[in-house]
């Protein structure tokens, strides 16, 4: 069972990077329904050294599938799997993957304006041992971005400064095997990101255009669509027209809720604003018109987090 569930990470891995999340949506069901011990009772999973490794493949198995549940839009499945991912990876001991299912339920946090609950999330990352260089970016990478959401204005960007610096430390012997997509791309994108939270339109706009149009998995559609909300928010009406040009003809195939919901919501305010030319606003109304629908919400997204 071990070797089966971590050739089943592999896969909803590599169809997500692929296609995005809510291609790998169907068969992220189908691995909860093929291991049974993702939605068993907490108390009836075993504890014993001898179930560590397949416990802790589990753990990994729920990470990945909490992922690409938040990323395909569906936060309520998506917090029951990141809790039983914890749970798992509890029971197996492993720290590694408890820390990353943390950092992706910040981000989840965050997301859901949640910004107080992601810094508490954050927290937990370190432990008796000081963080390899990428990992503790990332933890500074989340708190950015929360201390943004709550209106702060220096320490995101110190936040930030502070996570290029520990990325540029470099890989290490200590890495996590998850590290791997911790990349300059994705410190880069996140930086421009961060900027655009903070309005910071100057800065922020050339780092997101390196990001969108770096190659990488699917999920980094994102980028492109903070790009286009940092151009919208600037004023530059041409660079935000020709991107909606470059991206309309594909956007129907775009796998992630966060990316489409960005889209459209950027797409939304270029058809109301004022001082919109025309031509723009034509192009945010076919913009809308062919995004993919989102999915059902079926529990109410928590209220902000100020």
């Amino acid at each position: 069972m071990t070797r089966a569930a971590l050739r089943a990470v592999e896969r909803l891995v590599a169809l997500d990077a692929e296609h995005g999340a809510a291609a790998a949506v169907p068969a992220a069901r189908a691995a909860v329904r093929e291991f049974p011990e993702l939605t068993a009772d907490p108390g009836s999973l075993p504890a014993r050294r001898r179930d560590r490794d397949r416990l802790a493949a589990l753990a990994e198995l729920c990470e990945v599938i909490g992922w690409i549940l938040f990323d395909a839009g569906r936060h309520a499945p998506a917090h029951a799997a990141n809790r039983r991912a914890l749970h798992l990876a509890h029971l197996a001991g492993d720290h590694w993957t408890a820390r990353l299912v943390h950092l992706n339920h910040a981000m989840l946090q965050t997301h859901t304006g949640r910004a107080r609950a992601a810094l508490d999330t954050v927290s937990r990352v370190p432990g008796v041992h000081p963080l390899p260089a990428r990992v503790h970016s990332l933890t500074l990478i989340r708190r950015a971005h929360a201390t943004a959401l709550l209106g702060a204005r220096r320490e995101p960007l110190g936040l930030i400064d502070r996570a290029r610096s520990r990325f540029l430390d470099g890989v290490s012997r200590h890495d996590p095997h998850w590290a791997w997509w911790i990349d300059e791309t994705e410190l880069i994108g996140h930086h421009g990101w961060v900027l655009a939270r903070l309005g910071r339109w100057d800065r922020a706009i050339p780092l997101l255009q390196r990001a969108a149009t770096a190659p990488g998995p699917s999920y980094r559609h994102l980028f492109t669509a903070q790009l286009l909300s940092a151009l919208a928010g600037a004023g530059a009406w041409h660079e935000a027209e020709q991107l909606i040009a470059g991206l309309a003809p594909r956007a129907a195939g775009i796998g992630s809720a966060r990316t489409t919901e960005t889209l459209g919501r950027t797409a939304a305010v270029l058809c109301h604003a004022p001082g919109v030319p025309p031509s723009l606003r034509d192009a945010a109304v076919h913009l809308r018109a062919v995004l993919p629908a989102g999915p059902r919400r079926t529990t109410p997204t928590p209220p902000p987090d100020r």
